[in-house]
């Protein structure tokens, strides 16, 4: 067998049909190569106990303790009527807690001449509740002692210590392990990854190696020699993958575009009532130097909520237009192309009025283009668009339709990328003769390691310093269920800025029509709406009781996302010029939406948005002159992770330290994969965060290995991962460009 199929070898020949379908369906793991890589999750030494304390409920867990007491109860049942039934209770220890097992009918038997006290064991299972008391029901076991053979087995396993595999109900930890034994020896034919110089460079050991160590460690150095090979595998691999993009996209043509001295940026600037920030002014050279070369730019906007992202990137169209091209600007709903419509409009005043009268003389003509226009409207916009009369066009996804042309498109901007799919973004780029320059904007602020990770084939840009003017946000937890009366003076506050002639914006996670809606019906419910048999609050139902109960009197409407377009138009312009008090919505505002004149928010059931959110949401008060003021409700109890998570919103309003502490809190998977593609991760043991430097060194790395080897044809151990990494989801979350 060469080497490549013995890592490529289906694990359905390796252990039979049953096992490997079990190992693709829930684990998603098909090859052999696949199972050597699925590392251990921790490890248990087995002369220490582990906590039992810790236990996360609806989990599946694996955990090493001692049989305490076995109980052997009988009673009588429907199906054994002569009290014959059989309920065998088992209470296990690990010196930090206590926890009941507890089997039944004909699965007490092996258990109950098993599991005597003393005994100790793997168990595996998932955490339920009865009677109040955690418990396992029927969980499968592994002794540890008490027998030769399953000492034996444990011994060949780890020595002294046991590693706990991430798995499922259908496949226990010890399992795993022993289909890893039995294909360890194939790891001596994994090809490796990693240039020679780069590996004896830094000390690490070599990638068979690292497997056996990682499965079969003798001791806590052997994991970490391990880790710290595969944490630079995962590294050095995907920012390869990355620097051949940055390389495949340097070496594009595209058409320099430098704005015309005194024309249309130029006048812009000179209309402006306010002087830019020195971040805003840093930020704009960036991105002018970038637009002044002869290959696309590629650059990462990220910037704090309110920051002024918008205007830098108007200033990029402007210069782009200046220089004889087109701009557009992608935004992901319909309420935001509205808004950025408006709001870069308004701030264009009579520069945004081309071919009309009144127009300046530098002005050029701003589209609208979304998927409910009306076919007149529609129809003119099109032709502004072919003919070029239209500098500057905004949109949704319908700017990407076969039948949108540009006379000459230079630039797009897309904002909030990671709700864009890559084929929308490339079928947008496109459109040029050219590829044009692309700038990417996001108000959710990414720790600099993600942005190396998730957008590294971009350059990034920083916008974190805050315009003058504006307002600081009040931020306050509203415990709903402890304290009551706090809630009551929330929509007392709510009042308060409305006398003040202000505005407020109630924010809740449904619309409340879900019921009406075949497509929601039969949807399953999240673990915290059956643990506490809430449903989540919806606008309709909180915008009904508002106008009856404690804000009665105010003009309240409400926003969702199924509303008409026409219909949301009109709300948002009814609450921009002030005409609705309250505006209860879902996070169809969490974006883009600016209102000055609204400092007050109050989200409902805040413990049900992420941090991310939470702050985008903010960033929606606090926009003018008066103070913000944000209130988080929730009947969470204060000892829970949620609301502690809300505690840490409550008590920053910096972007980035909120977006590391979103990070620590979910798994990494969730930042690098779905977050962005819906694709899985690619990363096991590398941790964004912690990892800050192995990033930074292997980006390095890898750019230099690029530069001198485009193809890899020197490191056929490098492209074969390559290729494993490339997945087809893989390259979509990749092809940003």
């Amino acid at each position: 067998m060469d080497l490549v199929s013995a890592l490529e070898k289906p694990l359905e020949k390796e252990f039979g049909p049953a096992t490997g379908k079990v190992m693709a369906e829930h684990l998603g793991l098909h090859t052999v190569g696949d199972l050597l890589h699925h590392y251990p999750r921790r490890y248990e030494e087995r002369g220490q106990l582990t906590r039992l304390a810790d236990l996360p409920m609806d989990e599946h867990v694996t955990v090493v303790a001692q049989v305490a007491d076995a109980r052997l109860h009988t009673f009588a049942s429907a199906k054994a009527p002569r009290g014959k039934g059989q309920r065998l209770e088992v209470t296990i220890t690990d010196g930090s807690g206590r926890l009941q097992l507890v089997f039944f009918g004909n699965g007490v038997h092996k258990p109950h001449k098993e599991l005597l006290p003393g005994t100790r064991a793997m168990f595996a299972g998932k955490v339920s509740v009865f009677n109040r008391r955690l418990q396992l029901a029927h969980p499968a076991y592994e002794l540890l002692h008490g027998d030769d053979a399953a000492a034996e087995t444990a011994e060949t396993w780890a020595g002294a210590l046991i590693p706990i595999y991430p798995a499922t109900g259908k496949m226990e930890s010890w399992k795993i392990g022993k289909a890893v034994q039995q294909i360890l020896p194939t790891a001596d034919e994994a090809l490796d990854p990693l240039p020679g110089s780069l590996r004896t460079g830094r000390g690490l050991v070599t990638l068979p190696e690292a497997l056996h160590k990682i499965h079969r460690p003798h001791t806590k150095a052997d994991i970490a020699d391990a880790r710290a090979r595969l944490k630079w595998d995962e590294a050095f691999v995907l920012q390869v993958a990355l620097a051949r993009r940055r390389h495949a996209d340097a070496v594009l043509p595209a058409v320099p575009r430098q704005p015309a001295p005194e024309g249309l940026l130029t006048a812009f600037d000179d209309r402006l009532p306010f002087t830019l920030t020195e971040g805003q002014q840093k930020v704009s050279k960036e991105i002018f130097d970038d637009l002044a070369t002869d290959h696309p730019m590629h650059r990462l906007l990220q910037g704090e909520v309110g920051s002024g992202k918008t205007l830098v990137a108007l200033r990029a169209m402007l210069a782009v237009v200046d220089a004889g091209g087109q701009a557009a600007m992608l935004a992901p709903t319909e309420v935001l192309a509205q808004q950025h419509h408006r709001s870069i409009t308004e701030m264009m005043g009579e520069l945004a009025e081309g071919g009309m009268l009144g127009g300046a003389e530098q002005a050029t003509k701003v589209v609208l283009l979304t998927g409910s226009m009306g076919a007149a409207a529609r129809r003119q916009a099109l032709l502004d668009l072919v003919t070029g009369e239209a500098g500057i066009v905004i949109g949704t996804h319908a700017l990407i339709e076969d039948k949108v042309q540009f006379h000459d498109l230079g630039l797009v901007v897309v904002d909030e990328q990671h709700r864009f799919g890559v084929e929308q973004r490339d079928a947008l780029r496109g459109k040029g003769k050219q590829p044009p320059h692309l700038l990417v904007m996001t108000a959710t602020p990414i720790p600099r390691t993600v942005a190396m990770t998730v957008f590294g084939d971009l350059e990034t840009s920083v916008l974190d310093q805050l315009p003058a003017g504006r307002s600081p946000i009040a931020s306050h937890v509203v415990p709903a269920a402890d304290k009551p009366h706090f809630l009551t003076r929330a929509w007392e506050r709510v009042r308060e800025e409305a006398a003040n002639g202000h505005q407020a914006y109630v924010v809740c996670p449904r619309i409340g029509d879900e019921e009406d809606d075949p497509k929601k019906a039969g949807k399953k419910k999240s673990p915290e709406d059956e643990a506490e048999k809430r449903p989540p609050l919806a606008v309709l139902d909180v915008a009904d009781q508002l106008g009856r109960g404690p804000l009665q009197g105010l003009k309240v409407e409400v926003l969702h996302g199924r509303m008409q377009p026409d219909d949301k138009d009109a709300v948002m312009r009814r609450f921009a010029a002030g005409e609705t008090d309250v505006l209860v919505a879902t996070t169809v505002i969490e974006v883009g939406v600016n209102v000055p004149n609204a400092t007050a928010m109050v989200i409902m059931d805040a413990d049900r948005f992420g941090v991310s959110q939470l702050h985008q949401l903010r960033g929606r008060v606090g926009r003018g002159a008066a103070p913000g003021l944000c209130l988080l409700v929730t009947e969470m109890p204060e000892a829970s992770a949620a609301r502690q998570r809300l505690d840490a919103v409550a008590a920053t309003l910096d972007g980035f330290e909120l977006s590391r502490i979103d990070l620590e809190q979910r798994r990494e998977g969730d930042v690098l994969g779905q977050a962005q593609s819906g694709a899985r991760t690619s990363l096991r043991v590398l941790a964004v965060i912690e990892d800050e430097d192995i990033i930074a060194e292997a980006r390095e790395e890898a750019t230099a290995v690029v530069a001198v080897d485009p193809e890899l044809e020197r490191l056929p151990g490098l492209r074969t991962a390559l290729d494993a990494l490339l997945d087809e989801e893989r390259e979509q979350y990749l092809e940003k460009g």
